[in-house]
C-alpha cells in the first residue's frame, strides 16, 4: 500500500496516540449484557442469543453496585453504559433499569431489534433517561426478514424507526449488517433512510462469530467489501445522512476516507462490559475466554485496573497472516472479537481479503 507523506505522518503519530490510551486506559463506555434473552434468531447474531437462556437476567441492583464502583475511579457522566443482550427491551423492568442508571449519574442507551417497541414504551423509556438508540435494519423487506428470520421483522423495524426518528434531542443510528444478500440493495436501502430522515447510518460486515460462524457463505468477498467501501466513500460528504464504516477492522487504503477518524479497536482500553452471568470482558462479541474476571467475585475497578493486560499489549497477535504485515503497526493485529483466544490467528481480515481478492 502506498501512502502519501502526510497520511504516513497521520498514522504514525495515530499509533502512538493508542499506546498512550493503552497505558492509561481510562474507561468511557461500558456495555451491559443486561439480558440473554432474544425474541428473534437471526443468521449473522454474533452472541448466537435465544429466546430462552439458561442465565437470568442480572438484577438492577446488581448491575447498580458495578456503577458506584465505578464511580469512586471515574467520572460518571463520561462513561456511557449500553444495554445489550440478547434484546434488551424483553427486560419488563427495562424503564426501572435505565431509571436507576441515570440516578448514578451515567448517561445511557440501547442496542435493540426494534420488534417489540411501541410508542409508550418508547416514551416511558425515554422518561427514564434514555438519550442513545442503534436500531437493526438488515435491507428491504425480503432480506431483512430473511436474515432475522421473521417474517414481521422488516415492518416492525420500520415501525420502531419512525417512532425513534421523531424524538428530539436523542443520540441514535440504523445499522445494516452488509452481507451477500444485500450488498446490492445499498443505495435503495440509502433512500429508504433519507425518506424516514435517519441522520446517521452505520454498516458493517459479518464476523465468523457466534451463530454467524455456521454460515460463512454469507461473507463478503474480497471485490464486495471493495465495493461496499467506495459506496460508503462516495456518500461520506452527504449533507442530510451521515455514513460511517463500522470501527469491526482495519481498512488499509480506506482508512480516514469511510468512517471517522483511523481505526483503534479500544476493547479493554476505553471499552469494558459486565455480562449477564457477571463476566467482565470489553465488547459482548468478544470470545469468553478473554473474560477477565467477575463482578461476584472482585470490585470491577480492581478488575479493570490489574487484567486486561492481553487487550492492552496486543504484541501476540502478530502472528499468522499479521506476522510478516507491514501495516501491522497501524491495526495492531484487528479487532478482539476477531481472536478465539490469546496466540490465536485472526479469523479474518477485511484488507487481506481486498488484496488478496479472497472470494469468502
Amino acid at each position: 500500500m502506498s501512502l502519501s507523506i502526510k497520511e504516513r505522518i497521520i498514522r504514525n503519530l495515530f499509533a502512538g496516540y493508542k499506546k498512550s490510551q493503552a497505558k492509561v486506559h481510562s474507561l468511557s463506555y461500558l456495555f451491559w449484557e443486561c439480558t440473554l434473552r432474544c425474541n428473534l434468531n437471526c443468521l449473522h447474531c454474533g452472541s448466537d442469543c435465544r429466546k430462552e437462556s439458561n442465565i437470568s437476567d442480572m438484577p438492577i441492583d446488581d448491575f447498580v453496585s458495578v456503577l458506584k464502583n465505578i464511580k469512586t475511579k471515574f467520572k460518571s457522566s463520561e462513561v456511557m453504559v449500553v444495554l445489550t443482550g440478547g434484546e434488551p427491551t424483553l427486560r419488563k423492568d427495562l424503564e426501572e433499569c435505565g431509571r436507576q442508571i441515570r440516578n448514578q449519574g451515567f448517561p445511557w442507551g440501547m442496542v435493540t431489534n426494534g420488534f417489540t417497541l411501541t410508542e409508550e414504551r418508547f416514551q416511558n423509556l425515554l422518561n427514564a433517561g434514555l438519550g442513545a438508540v442503534t436500531l437493526s435494519l438488515d435491507g428491504l423487506e425480503e432480506n431483512h426478514n430473511w436474515i432475522r428470520e421473521n417474517k414481521k421483522s422488516y415492518t416492525r423495524a420500520v415501525n420502531s424507526l419512525k417512532i425513534i426518528s421523531k424524538a428530539p434531542n436523542l443520540v441514535y443510528d440504523v445499522v445494516t449488517c452488509v452481507n451477500k444478500r444485500n450488498i446490492n440493495q445499498l443505495e435503495e436501502i440509502r433512500q429508504l433512510l433519507l425518506y424516514h430522515n435517519v441522520k446517521a447510518w452505520r454498516l458493517f460486515t459479518i464476523a465468523p462469530i457466534g451463530r454467524a460462524k455456521l454460515f460463512e457463505d454469507l461473507s463478503l468477498s474480497g471485490e464486495e467489501i471493495k465495493y461496499l467501501f467506495e459506496f460508503i466513500k462516495s456518500h461520506r460528504n452527504d449533507d442530510i445522512i451521515k455514513i460511517n464504516f463500522s470501527c469491526e477492522a482495519y481498512t488499509g487504503e480506506y482508512e480516514n476516507k469511510i468512517r471517522d477518524g483511523l481505526f483503534y479497536c479500544r476493547a479493554g482500553i476505553n471499552i469494558g462490559s459486565v455480562l449477564a452471568d457477571g463476566s467482565v470482558s470489553a465488547c459482548p462479541n468478544i470470545s469468553r475466554n478473554f473474560i477477565q474476571g467477575n463482578i461476584y467475585q472482585r470490585e470491577f475497578t480492581k478488575i479493570w485496573e490489574n487484567e486486561f493486560k492481553s487487550f492492552r499489549n496486543r504484541q501476540w497477535m502478530k502472528n499468522g497472516i499479521c506476522k510478516n504485515c507491514n501495516e501491522y503497526k497501524y491495526c495492531l493485529g484487528g479487532a478482539m472479537h476477531l481472536r478465539v483466544e490469546e496466540n490465536s490467528e485472526i479469523l479474518c481480515c477485511l484488507n487481506y481479503k481486498m488484496k488478496y481478492n479472497e472470494t469468502n
